[in-house]
């Protein structure tokens, strides 16, 4: 049998409830974006609940220390279509076991959660130390990403303790959605995109008019630091992949 839910991470701790409340056996979760229908396959269709969801999370919290609640937490955020069955068993898995299940790395469900963790905290310490912000003409520090995972949450408070006296927008242009510190809290936002800004970066007319001159002193600043002699480019990319050079004003073309 296969279950479909709606991809949010409530609708995926209801399908858990509802698991064990009908124990229909073998199921895999999917979500409504890849399932297709089978003819030999039942289906049934999770109807987000936030009390059943609320019910499981708070099972969790007692079968699991911090650093899984944050393992489980990351590998949803990772938005890998297979990961969400992960999550599902794995849920099922804790539940059925004594604590410390989590340990078992001999279980699938335990290895592809640490796996995808992983990459996602990866991600959210490399968005920490490549973002450029760029200072627009009412006084907001704008900068929009493309994560290869949606990390937008995990970095709310990086930013809002390094710029506690800035306000600030980071956008994510894949997910349409952003984080504004209004130097009080951070919310979340969703913008309208005209007047140029639908990119990257901001249309020339929006920044602030120092904005360009900062650009061109810390290109500046870059190319005297840099030693020619001692550059190993190879190493280089190994820590500054090449995909996250698009944030870096250092490398962006003159």
């Amino acid at each position: 049998m296969t279950y479909i839910f709606d991809s949010s991470l409530p609708g995926l701790l209801t399908a858990v409830f509802e698991w064990f409340e009908r124990k229909p056996g073998k199921v895999v979760l999917k979500s409504t974006e890849i399932f297709q229908p089978e003819a030999f396959s039942e289906s049934f269709t999770v109807a987000t609940n936030s009390e059943k969801a609320d019910r499981v999370w708070a099972g969790l919290q007692k079968k699991l220390k911090k650093d899984w609640l944050r393992k489980f937490y990351c590998s949803y955020l990772s938005e890998i279509p297979e990961a969400y069955n992960h999550l599902f068993q794995f849920t099922i898995y804790i539940f059925q076991n004594s604590t410390g299940a989590e340990t078992n790395y001999g279980n699938e469900h335990v290895i592809a959660l640490a796996k995808y963790a992983k990459s996602v905290e990866r991600e959210k310490h490399r968005m920490e130390a490549f973002i450029r912000f760029q200072h627009t003409a009412d006084g907001i520090f704008y900068t929009g990403v493309n994560p290869d995972f949606n990390v937008l949450p995990l970095i709310s408070n990086h930013f809002k303790n390094r710029y506690a006296d800035q306000q600030w927008i980071i956008y994510d242009l894949k997910r349409k959605y952003g984080l504004h510190y209004n130097l009080n809290t951070v919310e979340e936002i969703t913008i309208d995109f005209t007047n140029g800004v639908n990119s990257k970066n901001p249309s020339a007319i929006l920044l602030d008019e120092k904005e360009e001159l900062y650009s061109v002193l810390w290109k500046d600043y870059f190319k005297s630091a840099n030693i020619v002699a001692r550059k190993n480019t190879k190493l280089h990319v190994q820590h500054v992949p090449k995909r996250y050079w698009k944030y870096l004003t250092e490398k962006q073309l003159s």
